[in-house]
C-alpha cells in the first residue's frame, strides 16, 4: 500500500513538472505569434500605409491618454530618450501580453484566439483614429491578426499533440510501474509531436523577426527624407545674424552660446520622427481669414529666408533643467504669411496643426508683432532642419513655450479664437498661452562633482526671451548676493552667459543663482511645478570642494 502511494505521488509530481514544462512552451508559442502579428502587419503596412504600424499607433495612442504627471515623470526621468522607453514598455507588454495568450489557447481555446483578437481590434483602433490615416490603413493590423491567430492555433496543437504523446504524463498503471508496452508505442509519436512544433516554431519565430526588421528598415529607407534632406541646398539668407565680440566666454563646463543640433533638447509627442518630402508638403492658412491660402516649400523659399538667433524653452524644463537651447534659425516672419490671407477682425489665436496631428495654441499677437521674430523656420544652424526638428517647415516663437508655439513638422494654420478652439495640452492641464518664465541656470560647478580648493569659476546661462537679461547676482552659503560678468547678448531673444570667480574653501557649500530681466524684475524665488505653464524658483546647488 506504501509502495503504491509512493508510486502514485511519484507519477503526480512527474505530471506537474511535465505541465509546466508545457506552459512554458506555450507561452513561447504565444509570443511567435504576436512576433508574427506584429511582422505581418508591418510588411503589409509598407504597402498600404506606412503609419499603420500598431505598436508605433498604440505608443501615440498611449502618448495621447497618458495623464499629464505621468508624462513629465517619464520626460524627468528619461529626458529626449522617453520615447525609447516607452516603445521598449510596449515591448514587454506584448511579450507579456502574447505569453499569457498561447497559455490561455492551450488551457482554454480559443481564449488565445480570442485575446489576440481583441488586440488586433484595440490596435486597429488605435490607427484608425491618428491624424492623416489613409482608407486603407485598417488592413494591416487586420491580416496581421489572422496570421498570429493562425500560428497561434497551429503551434497549440502540435504542441497539444505533443504532450498528449509525453510518456511521462500517462505511463504509470495501476501498480505505479511504467508499462514498456505502452512506453515503446508513444515514444516514436512523442518524438514527431516534439519535431513538429519546433519546426514550426523555429520557421515562424526566425520569419517573423526577418520579415519585422526587414519591413521596417525598408519603412525607414525608401525614398528616404533623410537622403532628400541631405541633398537640399537652402538658399543664403538675405540677412545673418552678427554674433558681438563677447558673446561667447571661454569657460570649460559652460554651455556653448549656439547649441549644436545634435545637443538641442527634443520634447514631443512624436513616436517616431514623421518623414516629410518637402517636394510635396503644403502648409493651409484658414479659418478666419479672408480667402484661403495654401503654401509649398518652394513659395516659402521664394520669400527669401533671414537668420535669426532664438533661444528656445520647453515647459517641461526644470528649474536648473537641460530643455533649453540656443540655435541660428532660417525662415521667413509669420506674420508676412499670415498677410497672405488676411487676418479677419476678432481672431485673437492661431491654431497649428503637425502632419501627426498635434496643435498648438499661439496668441496671434506674437505671430503679427512687427517687433517680434515668430518665424516659419526651414532652416538650423546653417543647415536645413534635422528630421526630428520639425523638417521640412516648424513654427519658432521667441517668448513662448515651445507647446503653445513651436509645432514641429507644420502643416496647418488655423486663425481662430481662444474661445473656440483649444490645442493639445490645454485640456490636459496647461495652460492655453504661456509666456516663458525668465530663469538663470548653474553649468559649473556640476552638481555631485566634487571641485578642488582654490580660486574657480562658477558659470552659467540665463535667458529673458524678448526682454533680455540686465544682471545675474550668485550668492554662496548664506552670504550676500554677488554680481556675476555678462558675455554680450547676440539679441534679447537668446540667453547669454554668466561667470564669477570663487575662491573655494573646503567642505561643503550652496551656491544660488538668480537673475534680473531689463524691466527691473527679479527671477521668481518661490518654487512652482511645471504643471500649468511652467516651473519657476532659484537654482540652489551643493558644491563639494577638497
Amino acid at each position: 500500500m506504501a509502495q503504491r502511494s509512493t508510486a502514485e505521488q511519484r507519477g503526480t509530481q512527474t505530471r506537474r513538472r511535465g505541465g509546466k514544462r508545457f506552459l512554458f512552451w506555450a507561452a513561447l508559442s504565444g509570443v511567435i505569434s504576436g512576433l508574427v502579428f506584429l511582422a505581418t502587419a508591418e510588411l503589409f503596412a509598407l504597402i498600404f500605409a506606412r503609419s499603420a504600424s500598431p505598436i508605433l499607433a498604440v505608443g501615440g495612442f498611449v502618448i495621447d491618454i497618458v495623464p499629464q504627471p505621468f508624462k513629465e515623470f517619464a520626460i524627468a526621468t528619461f529626458g529626449e530618450y522617453d520615447k525609447i522607453a516607452l516603445l521598449v514598455g510596449l515591448g514587454l507588454a506584448v511579450v507579456i501580453a502574447s505569453a499569457i495568450a498561447g497559455i490561455l489557447q492551450l488551457l482554454r481555446p480559443p481564449l488565445g484566439v480570442i485575446a489576440l483578437v481583441v488586440a488586433g481590434a484595440l490596435s486597429t483602433a488605435a490607427i484608425v483614429t491618428r491624424a492623416g490615416v489613409t482608407a486603407l490603413a485598417f488592413l494591416p493590423p487586420v491580416l496581421g491578426t489572422i496570421a498570429g491567430s493562425i500560428i497561434i492555433v497551429l503551434l497549440i496543437r502540435r504542441l497539444t499533440a505533443w504532450k498528449a504523446s509525453a510518456v511521462p504524463a500517462a505511463m504509470v498503471d495501476r501498480k505505479g510501474e511504467k508499462t514498456e508496452a505502452d512506453a515503446d508505442d508513444a515514444k516514436p509519436s512523442k518524438a514527431l509531436g516534439r519535431r513538429q512544433f519546433f519546426l514550426l516554431a523555429g520557421i515562424a519565430g526566425v520569419s517573423a523577426v526577418i520579415v519585422g526588421i526587414a519591413s521596417r528598415t525598408v519603412s525607414m529607407t525608401v525614398g528616404s527624407v533623410a537622403t532628400i534632406r541631405e541633398a537640399l541646398k537652402l538658399p543664403a539668407p538675405k540677412s545673418k545674424v552678427t554674433v558681438p565680440k563677447g558673446a561667447e566666454l571661454d569657460i570649460p563646463g559652460l554651455t556653448k552660446l549656439i547649441t549644436p543640433n545634435k545637443d538641442f533638447y527634443r520634447v514631443d509627442t512624436a513616436l517616431t520622427v514623421p518623414t516629410i518630402d518637402p517636394s510635396t508638403w503644403r502648409l493651409v492658412i484658414d479659418g478666419m481669414v479672408d480667402k484661403r491660402v495654401e503654401l509649398s516649400f518652394q513659395d516659402i523659399l521664394d520669400m527669401g529666408l533671414d537668420e535669426y538667433a532664438i533661444t528656445m524653452t520647453c515647459v517641461s524644463n526644470e528649474v536648473g533643467g537641460g530643455l533649453v537651447g540656443n540655435a541660428m534659425w532660417l525662415g521667413v516672419p509669420l506674420r508676412d504669411v499670415l498677410k497672405k490671407a488676411g487676418v479677419k477682425s476678432g481672431a485673437d489665436m492661431v491654431l497649428s496643426k503637425s502632419v501627426d496631428g498635434y496643435t498648438a495654441s499661439t496668441p496671434l499677437s506674437a505671430l503679427t508683432d512687427d517687433n517680434l521674430d515668430a518665424i516659419l523656420a526651414v532652416g538650423m544652424n546653417g543647415e536645413p532642419l534635422p528630421l526630428e526638428h520639425g523638417f521640412p517647415v516648424r513654427m519658432v516663437v521667441p517668448g513662448l513655450y515651445g507647446y503653445v508655439s513651436a509645432t514641429k513638422w507644420l502643416t496647418e494654420l488655423k486663425v481662430t479664437t481662444f474661445e473656440k478652439d483649444e490645442a493639445y495640452w490645454t485640456p490636459r492641464g496647461y495652460s492655453a498661452e504661456a509666456p516663458i518664465k525668465f530663469a538663470s541656470r548653474v553649468d559649473t560647478p556640476k552638481v555631485g562633482q566634487a571641485v578642488d580648493a582654490g580660486r574657480i569659476p562658477i558659470a552659467g546661462v540665463a535667458w529673458a526671451q524678448t526682454v533680455g537679461i540686465e544682471r545675474v547676482e550668485v550668492k554662496i552659503d548664506e552670504g550676500d548676493w554677488m554680481p556675476a560678468t555678462l558675455s554680450a547678448p547676440i539679441n534679447e531673444n537668446t540667453w547669454v552667459q554668466w561667470f564669477m570667480e570663487w575662491d573655494a574653501t573646503p567642505g561643503t557649500h550652496y551656491v544660488a543663482v538668480r537673475a534680473i530681466n531689463k524691466n527691473g524684475d527679479t527671477q521668481i524665488e518661490e518654487r512652482a511645478p511645471i504643471a500649468p505653464n511652467g516651473s519657476s524658483g532659484w537654482q540652489r546647488s551643493l558644491v563639494r570642494v577638497n
